[in-house]
């Protein structure tokens, strides 16, 4: 056994192509608390964790709600900007991010009122831990896929 050991999780990370219109994606389509915003961090340390010399990010982090304890950070890179690649949920090494929400229904009808893109109507789980709940995939800006989870309590 090691004599280290993980405490939790801080938070993750996204990479935007425009942050400012991420920024209006997350707070204001889905309703996050904008929680910190940094327009131009350039510290040697964010270079050599990155790998990039030089590297300028602008960086902006949110929270469900204004006491939780884990944050979504969307990262933009002034320089040193990559291609995008594609987020299929089916590719080895691609991630998404589940929120809870207790009615997925009325979530729906809003975002694509407010022209969110889904891959589906609310889907029911009819199998497993999660049986009875309802799940759906939805996009960001960037195409990066966020599932939205009504557990099966917050529908009783």
């Amino acid at each position: 056994m090691s004599d280290w050991s993980l405490s939790a999780i801080h938070h993750v990370g996204i990479t935007v192509k425009d942050i400012e219109r991420s920024i209006e994606f997350y707070r204001d389509v889905l309703g996050m608390v904008l929680a910190g915003r940094r327009e131009c961090v350039d510290e040697k340390y964010v270079a050599q964790q990155t790998g990039y010399e030089g590297v300028q990010l602008s960086v902006a982090s949110f929270r469900v709600h204004q006491d939780s304890p884990n944050s979504l950070e969307i990262v933009q890179y002034l320089n040193h900007q990559g291609d995008a690649v594609s987020t299929s949920t089916n590719q080895p090494g691609i991630t998404h991010l589940c929120l809870v929400v207790d009615d997925l229904g009325a979530a729906y009808e809003k975002l694509l009122e407010q022209g969110v893109r889904f891959r589906s109507a609310p889907v029911e789980i009819t199998a497993g831990p999660n049986k009875g709940g309802k799940v759906i995939y939805l996009y960001d800006p960037d195409d990066y896929v966020l599932e939205m989870f009504e557990p099966v309590m917050a529908a009783q």
